[in-house]
């Protein structure tokens, strides 16, 4: 069973394809001149920095301003990556994700889903994330960043030890000086990053013309790979594409369009921004401007982290006032699913048959064709326009269910768009989802990512990912996945 325990699944779609595991591919332990294509600020002298001693594992990244986000012209851009300038200061950044052995080491625990001492830590929570950052400071006699009181954390700009990279910080020197998709300019192979390789950028719009493509599909390594592996950027950053994404410091939100100097983000919210695309994602996901998010208590074998440093001490400090949403008590539920081939259908039956929750299926006015070559095109059609196909039923009287267990095929690495119609016909504040997804091979891709977004004033339950119809496990998988969600 594809299962989230204490952590949320990262995530693919209905028609993807199995795939063999491979060696990561090449090393570069090179360190390239960092020089950016916007304005740089001159760089502190020895002793203006508040650092002391910064491991070899960290490079300097000089500030500069840059575009952040993603121009219209963009392929597969979302709406939420407004390009706007913005201006940052300088900054240490490790030029590795960290590993599993660095995460153990300060904390005794390895909660990753693959093992190895080289491999990057996964399956932690932003707030995991934050606690490491102050106990490896403490560690090393650096003054840690991070006030944790609850929910609320507070950043003092002004302390030397580890923290999170902000948003435009990371952006910023994941596209070291680049303007195009990826740093690796308009497209990335398998063999310059660690992702779902047969899903190559654009090949929603080339899936029965690939010769179009710029870059071919390659593997699918189906696990993380060390994180010294393929090249760096050319500024000696490793992986900032694919392997794992990145948390960050910020809430998601609206960009501002005003021109910033170290922005922090929204100042308060329920979800987190994480960066960069992991090793199950399609290319169109791993994009320098991608953003994806999860709440902050949430992990996924997906997402780890890469720490940075000040160069000089900032000013004042940064309180994040989080809301978090406990959903309800699980009380009334409904069981609410798109299903195209059926295999989503049998998933929620089952459900239905171990719960007697209410079912409902998402049936659209004008139905996708039944033929599988063509409902590849209309799925990718309506996805790159962001469709929302209308919905011939309705649900009545949504205010008494407490809990949505919402199901859905995998489509191009998302929700299908009659899901996203769903979400927008209702208020689920105060509600929890529980998500589920039938796939080909890939689990939940950023289909989670785009709940979250639709749905943000509700809570996430422990999400499950189901090979096609599921086989002979399905129904225990079903009642270990509902027991862990508290519904039975």
């Amino acid at each position: 069973m594809k299962r989230i325990s204490t952590f949320l699944l990262a995530v693919v779609m209905l028609f993807a394809m199995s795939a063999c595991s491979t060696e990561p591919s090449t090393q570069d332990t090179s360190k390239p001149s960092n020089e950016t294509s916007g304005s740089a600020d001159t760089m502190p002298s020895a002793s203006d920095q508040t650092q002391g001693n910064v491991s070899d594992n960290f490079v300097l990244i000089k500030g500069g301003t840059f575009e952040m986000g993603s121009p219209d012209t963009e392929a597969w851009r979302s709406n939420d990556e407004t390009q706007h300038t913005v201006t940052v200061s300088g900054f240490y950044m490790s030029i590795y994700e960290l590993t599993q052995a660095e995460y153990r080491e300060i904390t005794g625990e390895n909660p990753s889903s693959f093992s190895g001492d080289d491999l990057p830590v996964e399956n932690i929570s932003w707030l995991d994330a934050v606690l490491y950052c102050n106990a490896r400071s403490e560690k090393e006699n650096l003054t840690p960043v991070y006030t944790v009181d609850g929910q609320n954390v507070t950043w003092d700009r002004g302390a030397n030890g580890y923290r999170l990279p902000t948003e435009a910080e990371w952006e910023y020197a994941c596209r070291a000086g680049t303007t195009t998709p990826f740093n690796t300019e308009n497209s990335i192979s398998a063999e310059e990053a660690n992702y779902y390789g047969h899903y190559p950028y654009e090949i929603e719009d080339n899936y029965f013309s690939q010769g179009n493509l710029s870059t071919k599909p390659g593997e699918y390594r189906q696990t993380t790979v060390a994180v010294n592996s393929f090249s760096p950027n050319k500024w000696g950053l490793y992986n900032m594409h694919g392997n794992v994404g990145e948390w960050v410091w910020d809430y998601y939100g609206d960009y501002s369009i005003e021109a910033q100097t170290d922005p922090t983000g929204a100042e308060g919210g329920t979800l987190r921004v994480y960066r960069g695309g992991g090793w199950n994602d399609f290319a169109k996901n791993m994009r320098s401007a991608y953003r994806a998010t999860l709440a902050e208590d949430k992990g996924s074998f997906n997402i780890g982290i890469r720490l940075v440093r000040n160069a000089v001490a900032g000013n004042g400090s940064v309180i994040s006032a989080g809301t978090q949403y406990t959903g309800g008590d699980g009380s009334k539920v409904l069981i609410a699913f798109f299903s195209w081939g059926g295999n989503t259908k049998g998933i929620a039956e089952e459900i239905q048959s171990q719960t007697g929750a209410d079912l409902f299926e998402i049936e659209l006015v004008h139905p996708y064709s039944n033929d599988y070559n063509t409902v590849l095109n209309e799925a990718q059609r309506d996805q790159n326009a962001q469709a929302r196909p209308e919905i011939k039923n309705h649900v009545e009287n949504m205010e008494q269910y407490d809990t949505i267990i919402l199901g859905y095929p995998n489509w191009w690495a998302s929700i299908p768009m009659p899901i996203a119609s769903f979400l927008e016909e209702y208020d689920f504040t105060g509600k929890t989802i529980i998500p589920f997804c039938s796939h080909g091979g890939g689990r939940f891709g950023q289909s989670l990512t785009a709940i979250t977004k639709l749905a943000p004033d509700a809570a996430m339950g422990e999400a499950l990912s189901i090979h096609y119809s599921g086989g002979s496990s399905l129904s225990s998988d079903v009642s270990e996945w509902l027991e862990t969600n508290g519904i039975k």
